[in-house]
């Protein structure tokens, strides 16, 4: 097991999309080590815009970024929008580390996302697949911005030695999830059509493809503990995959959520959907050679993600009893 290279106490640290679930994860986090964490909102500040970027980060001399904001979504949302997802996030990976090697930022986290690697990459996943193969058609434009910010992250490393790391996680779930079945990613999507079935009594809810391809599953907050654990291990070039190790069918998936939920009609699969990659299982060796292991397995961490929807979402009960 590794040991600490870099202390995390006292350091001034901006979580750049702190509202997000990942980024409100990693606040929670980093604070327990001590750390003043820095946060302004995306009114207060365009991540897309350099000149203010710059003047952000000058102005408030973080000594740790981690940069966890980005233009998300789930398949329709990246078919629908790819000139937003690419242009968003090309921006923001560019400006945020281009900006903070400017203002002498000693460390720096970029988390990726394991959409990166080719569609069909062994099993699982090294990060030595990277580059291997044609990706995803599904999610080309997103995939290729966060290869673009992990390559400028390992570019800036080898140009300037600047400390600065990638993290790839897996697919993620837990509080703060976006909850929208049209540009959601799938386990909050499923989720929230799930429990829309439930309250509206409907007999069946259909679910995107054909069930089959496999996906591996990870909890927010154990994704906030394996980004604390590399600031103060991890100090190599080239990215870390973060996921748990095990996968479930998508059909598997569904039938967690509606067991979760209490959703009991029919779970109907639309085969005319794509499915996307037909497996993504990452191979998180590396991590685990820190010192980390995810604490939540899924069912539970599906029903904190659940918990979570019912305390924020009590729009979606109060509908159904009016009904």
């Amino acid at each position: 097991m590794s040991k600490d290279i870099y202390t995390l106490e006292g350091q001034r640290i901006w979580v750049a999309g702190h509202r997000g679930m990942v980024g409100a994860a990693l606040v929670r986090r980093l604070a327990m080590e001590g750390a003043e964490i820095l946060a302004i909102s995306r009114t207060g500040l365009d991540l897309r815009r350099q000149k203010d970027v710059e003047g952000w980060i000058a102005a408030n001399k973080p000594d740790v970024v981690v940069l966890a904001a980005a233009t998300v979504g789930g398949i329709g949302a990246n078919a629908a929008r790819p000139a937003e997802f690419l242009y968003d996030n090309l921006a923001i990976a560019q400006n945020v580390i281009d900006g903070s090697w400017r203002a002498g930022v000693e460390r720096l986290l970029f988390l990726g996302s394991s959409c990166i690697y080719p569609k069909f990459a062994p099993q699982p996943i090294p990060e030595s697949a990277l580059l291997t193969g044609p990706l995803e058609p599904t999610n080309e434009a997103y995939a290729i911005a966060k290869i673009a910010g992990l390559k400028m992250v390992e570019a800036y490393r080898t140009q300037y030695g600047a400390r600065y790391i990638s993290a790839m996680p897996t697919n993620l779930y837990g509080p703060g999830d976006k909850f929208d079945e049209a540009a959601g990613h799938v386990a909050p999507s499923l989720m929230l059509r799930m429990v829309r079935a439930k309250l509206a009594g409907a007999p069946s809810v259909v679910v995107w493809g054909s069930g089959e391809p496999r996906r591996e599953f990870l909890h927010v907050h154990d994704l906030a503990e394996a980004c604390a654990l590399m600031l103060r291990r991890y100090d190599e070039s080239g990215p870390l995959n973060i996921g748990g190790g095990d996968e479930v069918s998508i059909r598997g998936l569904a039938r967690t959520i509606a067991r979760v939920v209490g959703y009991q009609g029919e779970i109907v699969f639309d085969a005319s959907k794509p499915d996307g990659t037909p497996r993504k299982l990452l191979d998180s060796s590396r991590v685990y050679a820190l010192g980390w292991r995810p604490n939540y397995e899924l069912e539970a961490g599906l029903r904190d993600a659940y918990f979570w929807l019912q305390s924020q979402r009590s729009d979606l009960w109060d509908a159904a009893c009016v009904a």
